[in-house]
């Protein structure tokens, strides 16, 4: 007899069994502005991080992203980490999830339960959560289509108490009135919920196109506030223009394939 897939079931698939006892992990699907897709994609390829599983659901798009000559699931988990330095430290372990798609409103708490799940039984250290924070328009100095560099500002939440003293109160600007959506609201929320470090990184952004500065932000911000050996954030600013630029064009690739119209998606932050 075969068995019948709930369309909100969700499951995790190792295909390369690595360690990661420890790790930080990346959530890397779209939000406002990109920012979460920019820098889990940021990581994985300057850390040249090798793909270890993928997330499968029917309720995903049912595409192949091929790179590269290769197919590529719609949603991937990497692993990695940045060279030991020059004294010969071990560096962080990195993990990221990533997708280039929007998930259905109906499969966002099942995924991210899911993945808080596998972090877990993983023994990951934290979970971090990147997010767009919606900027309006009128706030830019006229004619610039964003802000500069040092204008971007990062705040951030936590979802327990220490997290948020050792990691948010110290080194960033804490978020403290709003309203998170999506898969980082989930995440926040089981996160407390069950006592597990879950932060949120949210750099001031545009809803309407991918927002490299505001990813090049917040990669600043992981950099500075969580990894014991530094990336080199020299190339990174390009290299989220670049990477702004792929997302785009996938995007615009999958929504001319679409036979119908999607139905849009809430923004996953309102401020």
């Amino acid at each position: 007899m075969t068995q019948r897939i709930a369309p909100d079931d969700v499951r995790i698939y190792e295909v390369k069994r690595v360690d990661v006892e420890g790790a930080i992990v990346i959530d890397g699907f779209p939000s406002v502005g990109l920012v979460s897709s920019i820098v889990a994609n940021y990581l994985i390829d300057t850390l040249k991080m090798e793909q270890i599983g993928i997330v499968e659901s029917p309720a995903f798009p049912t595409v192949s992203l091929v790179r590269n000559g290769t197919p590529q699931h719609p949603v991937r988990i990497y692993a990695g980490r940045p060279p030991a330095d020059r004294a010969g430290r071990g560096a962080d372990k990195l993990v990221a999830f990533v997708s280039e798609f929007h998930p259905a409103p109906a499969i966002i708490h099942p995924l991210a339960t899911t993945i808080l799940d596998w972090v877990q039984e993983q023994r990951c250290s934290l979970l971090v959560s990147p997010e767009g924070l919606v900027v309006e328009a009128e706030s830019r100095p006229r004619g610039s289509r964003s802000p500069r560099l040092n204008d971007v500002k990062v705040y951030g939440i936590a979802s327990t108490t220490k997290a948020r003293e050792l990691y948010i109160e110290p080194n960033t600007i804490p978020f403290v009135e709003g309203v998170i959506t999506g898969i980082a609201g989930v995440l926040l929320n089981e996160g407390r919920r069950r006592g597990f470090d879950v932060l949120t990184f949210l750099a001031e952004a545009q809803s309407d196109y991918p927002d490299a500065r505001a990813a090049a932000k917040v990669i600043e911000t992981i950099n500075r506030i969580l990894l014991r050996t530094p990336l080199d954030a020299v190339p990174l600013y390009a290299e989220a223009e670049r990477i702004e630029q792929q997302l785009l064009s996938i995007q615009r690739r999958a929504e001319r394939s679409r036979p119908e119209s999607p139905v849009p998606a809430s923004p996953p932050m309102y401020r």
